[in-house]
């Protein structure tokens, strides 16, 4: 999508802090960091969220979530929350795909 500002930085038209990258996702450090280490991972497809995920997407997401250990562990961080808000009551500011990973202080539950 062209006004996707996850896209944009996908495509490189956008600058962010970028702790991970391969060729079907980017990880890069929230502008405005709920925790000590917040990162957003995201899928280099546009997906709008979880509940838009298609059949043809499952591999795309099965690597999101593998890759989510091996990014908090680069940070340094062994207790995270991973977060993934489906729709704007629950908080989805932009719709693109994309998991929260939070650590480096303790979470309260229950969030929200």
């Amino acid at each position: 999508m062209e006004s996707c500002i996850f896209c944009k930085i996908v495509n490189k038209e956008l600058d962010a802090k970028i702790v991970f990258e391969d060729d079907t996702c980017i990880a890069f450090e929230d502008i405005s960091p709920q925790a000590p280490v917040h990162i957003l991972l995201i899928p280099k497809k546009h997906i709008e969220s979880i509940d838009r995920i298609e059949k043809e997407d499952l591999k795309i997401v099965t690597h999101l979530i593998g890759k989510i250990s091996e990014i908090a562990r680069k940070r340094g961080i062994k207790s995270y929350r991973v977060v993934s808000n489906v729709g704007e009551e629950s908080g989805q500011s932009v719709f693109h795909l994309h998991f929260h990973i939070l650590g480096g202080r303790r979470m309260n539950w229950p969030p929200g």
